[in-house]
């Protein structure tokens, strides 16, 4: 129980130090897009961390963006090691994550069913 714990409060800390890095240290125009740093998995031994990632635009921006962090991975994990106090910074992998497009398309079609019932509830 206690690794476990210890893996939550490093994603937690690698989640907020990367947003940092990335608005701050990264300047490359492919970036120029909103990102966000939606959550960090970090394995049991703390050697790999997945990073999912949420940017703002087109499935082609998306893309690159991700490809970008990936290449840029060896910069940001150098930037982390000055900021955290680790045994060993993990190897970063930048995943995409949809989870907000879909929050968000899931919203509007609960809105777009409730503006349907509405009307129906009036009437009785």
């Amino acid at each position: 129980m206690q690794a476990f714990r210890r893996t939550d409060r490093v994603n937690v800390l690698l989640r907020q130090q990367l947003s940092e890095i990335i608005a701050r240290e990264v300047k490359d125009p492919r970036l120029a897009r909103i990102i966000t740093i939606v959550h960090v998995d970090v394995s049991h031994d703390l050697r790999h961390a997945r990073v999912h990632t949420s940017v703002l635009g087109g499935p082609d921006e998306r893309k690159a963006a991700v490809d970008t962090l990936n290449r840029a991975a060896g910069f940001i994990r150098r930037e982390l090691k000055g900021r955290i106090s680790l045994k060993s910074v993990p190897h970063l992998s930048f995943v995409p994550d949809d989870s907000i497009e879909q929050g968000d398309r899931l919203q509007a079609r609960i809105s777009q069913v409730r503006a349907a019932d509405s009307p129906s509830q009036d009437a009785d």
